[in-house]
């Protein structure tokens, strides 16, 4: 109870907004308040909600289902109930997808065709014996899928990766035992070629300094001359000891014939050139 003679002007407005059934339950909550009743202009398409309890994946496990579910005997299906309650699920998923339902449909005409084939009675054939059951080829059809469900869920136990475990990976920087790559004939001669190539571009010229001595060749062509009347000029060059040597041989020659120890004499022009020891008076 809540005694109004306490209330103020500012209470008396949240009682008066409250709503006056307080003794049901809001069906749902609107901006957080409170709906004891759904709204008269509320539209709600019709695949809005959609609740299925068993999910099939096609005709054979719906049978199945029924089947196992009424706890009948797979050899000896009573068709007439297992149809009624098959259409009742076709007529079902039928109203919502109709894709869906076709291959339903399907099924639900083979079953129907089966009712109608053992209401008719048994024909006998040649040898005496009664016809195949109409319902053997669904029994082993239903047979063989409750077989492969079966394998299929054993298959399901079995962990797998991804979902519960995951692959564990570990980087090694070196490994244990090292593998060197083989290496070809090829490769090695194509390495030398490589290092021929690069030899060729680091070559050095290396310049080096022989030690010829002027006074010294002075002293061989005296010698050379030592005992005869003429020599001729060309002989007294030794060619194969290289440019150097006859350079200094000529400055040689013109050293002695500076200092008149040597002459060089011509008979006329163009004629062969002789050096000789020159004369000293006695």
């Amino acid at each position: 109870m809540v005694d109004t003679a306490t209330l103020n002007a500012g209470d008396c407005q949240i009682l008066a907004d409250m709503p006056m059934v307080v003794d049901q339950v809001a069906v749902a909550r609107l901006y957080g308040e409170p709906l004891f009743a759904m709204p008269q202009d509320l539209y709600i398409p019709p695949d809005a909600l959609e609740v299925f309890l068993e999910a099939f994946e096609g005709p054979l496990d719906l049978l199945l289902y029924l089947i196992r579910k009424q706890n009948f005997n797979i050899l000896d299906i009573p068709m007439a109930g297992l149809t009624r309650q098959y259409l009742t699920y076709v007529d079902e998923i039928r109203h919502r997808n109709l894709e869906l339902a076709a291959e339903y449909l399907l099924m639900a005409a083979m079953l129907i065709e089966i009712k109608s084939r053992m209401l008719l009675p048994p024909r006998h054939v040649a040898n005496g014996t009664d016809a195949e059951d109409p319902r053997a080829e669904l029994v082993r059809r239903l047979l063989e899928y409750e077989q492969m469900k079966l394998a299929a869920a054993q298959l399901n136990t079995l962990p797998q990766l991804g979902r519960d475990f995951l692959r564990a990976q570990v980087y090694i920087e070196q490994a244990l035992t090292p593998r060197f790559p083989d290496v070809a004939l090829s490769d090695l001669q194509e390495a030398w070629q490589g290092i021929l190539k690069r030899a060729t571009l680091v070559q050095h010229h290396k310049i080096t300094r022989e030690e010829l001595s002027v006074r010294e060749h002075m002293s061989m062509v005296l010698r050379k001359l030592q005992g005869r009347r003429f020599v001729e000029f060309e002989t007294l060059f030794n060619s194969e000891k290289g440019a150097p040597v006859l350079v200094v041989t000529f400055i040689a020659l013109l050293e002695l014939a500076k200092e008149t120890l040597i002459d060089i004499t011509q008979a006329e022009a163009f004629a062969p050139i002789y050096v000789r020891l020159a004369y000293t008076p006695s």
